[in-house]
């Protein structure tokens, strides 16, 4: 094998004493492409910043090309030889591909742009890419898949050794995702080395050679992608024990379950470069679980559902009525509501107060001239303050004084006022203590009880199992099967999404 081009180890990185990583290390070889997998706090982003040059690692040393490195910005690291290309293409949408390629570094003659040279080096970059593009049109005239090549092109002209692939495929669809490995094939057999972070497994063993694995911060394993099979791929990221989940009886028989009237039908419901069809039904008094790795498409099911991401193939069916849903607003006169996982910048308004917090959907449902009384107002709040055990020290505290577990409880209640006859549940443990998931869960059983449906997310399979009766399985955007009854096992959602199609 040849010697690394990057070395780093024990590398320590906190924030207010917590440690996003902790001891971490990573290898990468010239003509190697290298996937970085984790779930959400892995530590992946941190360490593309530490290695960018955005953060200053506490501790822990990095070697590149056999000297050590402390890249203080990032234009420091791309002197060094380290690019990144993001999931969101940085670029400047109005200037031209050539001047987005060279941006900074033009040619100059006198003072003057030497627009001759400008095109002659952009185009330079792009074939070494195997890409041919009039470098003269603005690169808000290209698709995505081209912005993304624009982009690594223009980390080719800097002469990078190191790219690092934030995410490059989450807005393709599969013709743009295979041209793109394609490029990617092409600069690893030109000897660059390729790091690249993604949640789709199966573009994992389409294209890289190695695997590195960090959960909560730390360091789990390096892997030949050839020598990984999928199962214990995902136990490394969840921390579960490979043998215990390769012994598990892989086929047990369903239970008999009672026909329920449905209350929502999806058929083929997908939406270009974001789902693909997704079919699923739910009855009153059952709760279905979406389930599968981060990036396997649960939130954009739900958003969809929802009419965040209004779908542009498929049917849908509410109360055994054909309809579409094209908006929230849509979607909550239908009886529908739902609870996003970002409660931060999706949920809580943090100066208002916990009954405002409260009150909002129903306002925001009744429109501007018709204001709830305030005495309505005080009713509603009491009433799940008590009924949902919200610790406060009254209606009108602050929701940004209260603890994670109580403000997911308000945002609960926003939507249990509305009354709706569906309710999507997207994380709502996450970040929370162990005592507020258990009322949590507890809460959903009551609804359940009550007649309502639910659908609810979480990347917490244990959570999954004991609060649904069914499950969707989903991975790399698509839903892959269906469980139910005896099915509901945590050892069986991991090997379905470790083995099919394999």
């Amino acid at each position: 094998m040849s010697e690394p081009l990057l070395n780093v180890r024990n590398v320590t990185k906190a924030f207010g004493g917590v440690k996003a990583l902790d001891g971490v290390g990573l290898t990468l070889r010239p003509g190697e492409i290298h996937a970085l997998m984790g779930e959400n706090g892995a530590g992946k982003s941190t360490l593309i910043k530490v290695l960018t040059g955005v953060y200053t690692p506490d501790d822990g040393a990095m070697q590149f090309d056999g000297r050590v490195i402390a890249p203080r910005s990032t234009r420091e690291a791309e002197a060094i030889g380290i690019s990144t290309v993001y999931q969101e293409v940085n670029l400047v949408p109005t200037l031209s591909i050539a001047d987005n390629i060279l941006l900074g570094r033009q040619p100059t003659r006198f003072g003057f742009l030497r627009k001759k040279a400008i095109k002659q080096r952009a185009e330079v970059a792009l074939a070494r890419l195997g890409l041919k593009l009039d470098v003269s049109l603005p690169l808000n005239a290209c698709s995505m898949a081209e912005q993304q090549l624009v982009a690594i092109a223009r980390a080719l002209d800097i002469q990078a050794k190191l790219l690092i692939l934030d995410e490059p495929t989450s807005s393709l669809d599969e013709r743009e995702v295979e041209f793109l490995f394609g490029v990617l094939r092409r600069l690893r057999d030109q000897g660059m080395a390729l790091l690249f972070v993604t949640h789709f497994l199966d573009q994992v063993y389409a294209i890289t050679d190695r695997i590195t694995v960090l959960r909560n911060g730390a360091f789990v394993g390096d892997f030949a992608a050839a020598d990984l099979p999928r199962l214990k791929l995902i136990g490394a990221m969840l921390g579960r024990n490979f043998e215990e989940l390769e012994s598990a009886d892989s086929d047990p028989s369903p239970a008999i379950t009672e026909k329920r009237a449905t209350f929502l039908e999806a058929q083929e419901l997908g939406k270009r470069g974001v789902m693909d069809n997704v079919s699923l039904s739910i009855a009153p008094g059952e709760v279905v679980g979406l389930s599968g790795l981060l990036g396997s498409g649960r939130t954009e099911t739900a958003k969809m559902l929802f009419g965040v991401l209004p779908p542009d193939r498929g049917s849908l069916s509410i109360a055994g009525q054909r309809t579409s849903i094209r908006s929230p607003r849509q979607a909550i006169r239908l009886g529908l509501a739902f609870c996003s996982e970002d409660r931060k910048s999706e949920g809580i308004i943090p100066h208002l107060s916990v009954r405002e917090n409260m009150i909002l959907a129903m306002q925001a449902s009744r429109g501007p001239l018709r204001l709830l009384a305030r005495s309505e107002q005080d009713q509603i709040a009491a009433h799940y303050i008590r009924a949902l055990n919200i610790k406060t020290a009254s209606a009108e505290t602050p929701i940004m004084n209260l603890s994670g577990g109580n403000q997911q409880k308000v945002m609960l209640a926003r939507w249990l006022a509305m009354q709706p006859k569906l309710i999507i549940l997207d994380e709502p443990t996450r970040g929370i203590d162990v005592g507020a998931k258990a009322e949590i869960e507890k809460l959903v059983h009551s609804l359940r009880a009550q007649g309502m449906a639910v659908i609810f997310i979480s990347s917490d399979i244990e959570e999954v199992v004991r609060t649904c009766e069914r499950v969707v399985v989903l991975r790399d955007r698509r839903k892959i099967a269906e469980l139910s009854g005896a099915e509901v096992q945590p050892n069986r959602i991991m090997n379905v999404i470790a083995h099919h199609d394999e």
